[in-house]
Parts: structure tokens; C-alpha cells; sequence
């Protein structure tokens, strides 16, 4: 026994074999084709002066209405002449800041160069350090190293040695 089957059936079950890609007309779509043909430079937007505001995102604000716009985290009141936004005197960041977090509307130091950096290598402040044995270093407060170079008396021979590990060379057959 076969089963039973609504005609009503079959021909939802046919229709998308009568209405086929080459089925459908582009006159029908014209606007839309027309549309996709435009670039985004050709697009029209909304004037909404006096109405509301729109942030860098494309949102709509209504008059009144408060909002963070995306170029700043400083809040801004939408009026009838555009955003009107915040603008408190923020303090100024530490010079030696190296970690800045924009979390609020004014930008906060998270991060202070407590270091100084010579050669590559870090130094801690006030401490002092000899990369090489002619010179002595520090490092200030103000992060930045200061050294002193040796100033060697002039040998009191015809033929100074340089020894290893010294930074004034030595008369080592006595003076002259």
C-alpha cells in the first residue's frame, strides 16, 4: 500500500525546480544591483543636525542622550549643534612613563622606568657599575648613565705595558 500525499505537497516540493537562477529576472532587482554597483564614496547619509548625533561608528544619539564616541573615552552630550564632549584638564603624564592606559577620559601612567639601560643591559638607579676598566658608571635618577672616564698619569718609562684588567699602563722594567 502506498502512502498517501497531499497534492498540495508535491507542488512545494516541485517549486524550486520551476523557479531556477536563470528563472529569476535582474530587471526585478535593478535598485539593488544599482546599489551594489555604487561605491561608498557615491553613498548618501541622513543629515541629522538638529536630531540627534552620530559617532565615528555610525550610532545615532538623540538630543540629550550621552555617549562615549569612539575616538575618546571622555563622554559627550549630544545637542542640537553636534556632541558636545568633555574636555577636563587631565594632569600630565610622568616622563618616564612607559605603560599609558586610556581607560577613563584622561590617559593614566600604569608604569614608571625605575631603570637605566647601557649597552643593553639594565642597571638599577643609583647603581653603580664598570663596563670597562677605564670607566666608571652610574645610574642617576633620571634614568640616564653618567661615567668617568680614568685620566692616567703619563708613564714615567720608555715602553708602558697595558696589563689586563688595569686602564693605565704600567712601566713593568722600572722607570727610566
Amino acid at each position: 500500500m502506498a502512502p498517501l500525499v497531499h497534492p498540495a505537497c508535491v507542488l512545494l516540493l516541485a517549486l524550486p525546480v520551476l523557479v531556477t537562477p536563470a528563472a529569476i529576472s535582474h530587471e526585478d532587482y535593478a535598485a539593488d544591483e544599482a546599489e551594489q554597483n555604487a561605491s561608498n564614496d557615491n553613498m548618501i547619509f541622513d543629515d541629522y543636525r538638529g536630531k540627534g548625533c552620530v559617532d565615528d561608528s555610525g550610532f545615532v544619539y538623540k538630543l540629550g542622550e550621552r555617549f562615549f564616541p569612539g575616538h575618546s573615552n571622555c563622554p559627550c552630550v549630544c545637542t542640537e549643534d553636534g556632541p558636545v564632549c568633555d574636555q577636563p584638564e587631565c594632569p600630565k603624564l610622568h616622563p618616564k612613563c612607559v605603560k599609558v592606559e586610556h581607560n577613563g577620559c584622561c590617559p593614566e601612567c600604569k608604569e614608571v622606568k625605575n631603570f637605566c639601560d647601557y649597552h643593553g643591559k639594565a642597571y638599577k638607579i643609583l647603581e653603580e657599575f664598570k663596563p670597562s676598566p677605564c670607566e666608571w658608571c652610574r645610574c642617576e635618577p633620571s634614568n640616564e648613565v653618567h661615567c668617568v672616564v680614568a685620566d692616567c698619569a703619563v708613564p714615567e718609562c720608555v715602553n708602558p705595558v697595558y696589563e689586563p684588567e688595569q686602564c693605565c699602563p704600567v712601566c713593568k722594567n722600572g722607570k727610566n
